[in-house]
């Protein structure tokens, strides 16, 4: 109490939420410039982007006639790059290095904590942002100088001895087949860094028009940082009890809560799950949990949703097996995909899968030799399928691993019915 009478409040300032650049506003974190050269004074000759990346390219002006450019250096640069012709395709038109290139990268893979703020008249206004780039220096002019090296080592080297020489040599070559990509090789493949460079390469540039500080649009511009109207409508986040604000800044997590059942580790968390549809929710859960009761799916998608939309969309995702909810085999098995065992195409593999998912309706237990026999695949296959929803017994064979979910039966007889109907069709398949 003592600390509070010593500190007291002085003013207080109204926050206002700003919508209007809402997932439109940037940051961008240049490098540092001398203290006597701010980036108003600096001249923009282009700008583009790619909006999938969230990557910028800007082109600036260098100020040739500073007396801290070396003249001698820019010459040298300009030429080592364009060589001594000069065309549409040089990058130095002037003979002179007279420009530099600045790309982007991420600063933050998550800004949702961050805003821009805007003080004025007493009032303080917030727009959330949708990116921080750090703008870096591009060296690729050297890489074009290397190349216009090699260029003219070869021409030297080649000479004219060329025009002389006969046609080349047959040569053997030796043709090979590669084999059927694995689930696993293009899983690696994907992952690697050499595809991850071709698809961002993929991604054509989006070019844009610079507005100085001073410029009429840009003025227009900054009058959306603010908050276009003050009533309690357009504003209700920020008009909260301290408990709300809490709530909102840490929701509550489902392993906290006893009466709930635990998330499988990985999932994504509760709180990042739920920021999705509820279709893709629901799905992200089946296609990692597998099996499970429709009480326990109501649990994990929290307090509040509509068991109507959740039943519309489990059907979409997973089939009844005993009462309980089993993920359809496509969703674990996606098209074009194969066996990370077998090399078998997921289309075999779902039928096998299905075979499986179909036995433990007409029964608690199911011998693995029978299930091998039937579908012809490998036994680490036939195993994947009945660890997804089964749990072995020693000299017994494979238990469905929930109980009879008495309840769920009765409560919605219209949807075991069209249950019934889908396996009496699979079945027939």
């Amino acid at each position: 109490m003592a600390n509070e009478e010593d500190d007291p409040i002085i003013q207080e300032i109204d926050v206002f939420l700003a919508r209007s650049l809402l997932e439109k506003l940037y940051l961008f974190q240049y490098p540092i410039r001398p203290a006597s050269m701010t980036y108003d004074d600096v001249t923009h000759l282009s700008a583009k982007i790619k909006p999938k990346q969230q990557k910028v390219e800007l082109e600036m002006a260098i100020d040739t006639l500073n007396p801290n450019y070396c003249r001698s250096k820019g010459e040298q640069i300009a030429l080592n790059v364009d060589g001594t012709c000069t065309d549409e395709t040089s990058t130095y038109s002037s003979k002179l290095m007279d420009k530099q290139t600045f790309c982007s990268s991420q600063a933050a893979s998550n800004v949702s904590r961050y805003a821009a703020a805007v003080y004025k008249k007493g009032e303080l206004h917030l727009t959330p942002l949708h990116g921080i780039l750090q703008l870096r220096p591009s060296f690729t002019y050297l890489d074009k100088a290397d190349a216009k090296h090699r260029e003219r080592e070869a021409a030297n080297e080649g000479g004219d001895s060329s025009q002389d020489e006969a046609e080349d040599d047959v040569k053997q070559i030796t043709v090979r087949f590669s084999r059927p990509e694995t689930e696993q090789a293009r899983q690696r493949r994907v992952q690697s860094y050499e595809f991850l460079q071709k698809r961002q390469a993929e991604e054509h540039w989006v070019h844009l028009h610079y507005y100085g500080l001073k410029d009429s649009r840009s003025e227009h511009e900054r009058q959306y940082l603010f908050s276009q109207g003050h009533g309690l409508a357009e504003n209700t986040e920020l008009i909260k009890s301290p408990s709300e604000y809490l709530m909102m800044l840490m929701p509550p997590s489902v392993e906290e809560e006893n009466d709930k059942p635990v998330a499988p580790s990985n999932v994504l968390s509760m709180a990042q799950l739920r920021t999705l549809p509820l279709a893709d929710q629901i799905k992200i859960l089946m296609k990692n949990v597998k099996v499970m009761p429709f009480a326990n799916l109501m649990s994990l998608l929290g307090s509040g949703t509509d068991s109507t939309a959740v039943l519309r969309c489990v059907q979409q995702v997973a089939l009844l097996v005993q009462g309980n909810w089993v993920v359809k085999s496509d969703v674990l098995y996606p098209k074009d995909t194969s066996s990370p065992h077998s090399g078998v195409p997921a289309e075999v593999l779902c039928r096998g899968r299905d075979f499986v998912m179909w036995k433990f309706t007409q029964d608690r237990w199911v011998v693995r030799k029978e299930v091998a026999a039937v579908t012809k695949l490998c036994p680490e296959d036939v195993k994947d399928f009945l660890e997804h929803m089964s749990v072995a017994r020693i000299n017994k064979g494979w238990e469905f691993m929930l109980p009879y979910d008495e309840d769920f039966v009765k409560k919605h007889p219209d949807i075991v019915q069209r249950q019934h109907m889908l396996w009496m069709g699979i079945q027939a398949k």
